[in-house]
């Protein structure tokens, strides 16, 4: 874990909340959405902290909504030459240090596949996991079986299969159709524009889940699924876990770790 840095106290005698690094740009408008979930992250750590919500209290946060070459192409093109995001990740990541920020989370499931790149690139800062965050919680809640929604880059990296299995939690994904229909609704839906495209999409492979493995519980493990897909209609009753709200709570936590004054601590 790297190091905290030290923050100037608040005129409340509080410790100024840490400052934070977003990862966007994959795609722009769940870089954007990620914002939103952080800062009402915020609001409620501050609610459970006791510390008086005001704009002032919010911690200062940075966005970093650069192109990134497809995450998903770049996995399976790993040829030398071939346009791979991880430079321009590390750019990203490099200019977020430069503006203070000690923490980053990464608003890209696929993305994590780097997420040991960045960290030892960066060991002054603390590289959230999202993926980890995600089922971690899954684990505390003793869920036993959860159905995956990803991209065919993230099913291929195993990055939760792996993660999943290290807990005890049965994984299932859909089958090859299955995955042509959530690609088609990320890519011809969501970063299209067509919403109603891609709410068809995941909720087709949504349920093809739910009745051949009986899950109750799905991962939207890709930023762009939340942005379509909600427990509603015919999922209505279906958890459904938003990784970049697992994630973005996370952050709030750690940009607020050092916020309770210390005759509060204990």
């Amino acid at each position: 874990m790297a190091p905290r840095a030290p923050v100037a106290p608040c005129a409340s005698g509080r410790q100024a909340p840490q400052v934070v690094g977003i990862l966007g740009g994959m795609g722009p408008a769940a870089g954007a959405d990620f914002v939103r979930l952080f800062v009402q992250a915020c609001t409620d750590r501050m609610g459970a902290l006791g510390i008086p919500v005001h704009d002032q209290a919010y911690p200062e946060h940075w966005l970093a909504q650069v192109p990134i070459p497809d995450r998903t192409a770049a996995l399976h093109d790993t040829r030398p030459g071939a346009h791979q995001p991880a430079d321009p990740l590390l750019q990203a990541t490099g200019r977020l240090a430069a503006l203070g920020a000690r923490v980053v989370a990464i608003a890209c499931n696929t993305a994590h596949a780097w997420h040991g790149l960045l960290q030892q690139r960066f060991p002054q800062m603390v590289v959230l996991h999202g993926v980890q965050e995600v089922v971690a919680g899954l684990a505390r809640q003793q869920v036993r079986g959860v159905g995956l929604l990803a991209t065919q880059g993230a099913y291929e990296a195993g990055l939760y299969q792996g993660e999943l299995e290290r807990c005890g939690i049965d994984c299932f994904v859909p089958e090859a159709h299955g995955r042509e229909l959530l690609m088609q609704g990320i890519y011809d839906g969501v970063k299209a524009g067509d919403y109603a495209l891609a709410r068809q999409r995941f909720e087709a492979v949504a349920l093809a889940l739910q009745q051949r493995h009986g899950v109750s519980t799905l991962i939207m493990g890709c930023t762009e699924i939340p942005l379509a897909l909600s427990a509603r209609g015919r999922l209505q009753g279906m958890a459904l876990v938003n990784p970049s709200q697992v994630l973005a709570a996370a952050l709030s936590r750690h940009a607020y770790r050092d916020a309770v004054p210390e005759e509060e601590v204990g």
